[in-house]
């Protein structure tokens, strides 16, 4: 949804971020609580991708991550990891989802835009997965990554629904 409000490079950002929310969200709104928690991928050795619910869990818990990456990356010595927390609701993800984008909103009100762009390689952070990043790419990062994951949950109904 477009912000009129919204400025600059985080407001594009934002609202590209909101967007594929959503858009998540809109493909998750018809589910059952028993098709969210249904284990669908029995072969996979990543947690985070077994079912609906892991998947959900795993795009929130990221969500505040690559905030606290930033921040730690701007020397916050009081940022701390959050917790990975599973709800067994659809509607508890969708609040889940909101309360995240907004904590991502009120994070980068304090961010300048000529901070989001860095081209020296010493002047980006290092992911918890090791790639190095200026805040701009890992904000585009976020945004593909629920795209991402969308499009595995909507394999996941797919698959659920085919049963």
């Amino acid at each position: 949804m477009l912000n009129l409000s919204r400025q600059g490079i985080m407001g594009a950002l934002l609202d590209e971020y909101q967007n594929v929310i959503d858009d998540l969200k809109a493909h998750i709104a018809n589910l059952t609580d028993a098709e969210l928690a249904t284990i669908v991928d029995t072969q996979t050795s990543n947690k985070d991708c077994v079912s609906i619910q892991s998947v959900l869990t795993h795009i929130i818990w990221c969500s505040y991550n690559y905030v606290t990456m930033i921040d730690m990356h701007r020397n916050d010595a009081a940022a701390n990891w959050t917790k990975r927390v599973t709800y067994s609701t659809i509607a508890d993800y969708n609040a889940a989802l909101d309360t995240a984008f907004e904590h991502n909103v009120r994070f980068f009100e304090n961010i300048n835009d000529s901070e989001m762009a860095q081209f020296a390689p010493e002047n980006k952070l290092t992911t918890f997965w090791g790639q190095l990043y200026d805040y701009e790419q890992l904000m585009e990062h976020a945004i593909v990554h629920v795209s991402r994951h969308r499009r595995q949950i909507q394999k996941f109904i797919a698959i659920l629904r085919a049963i």
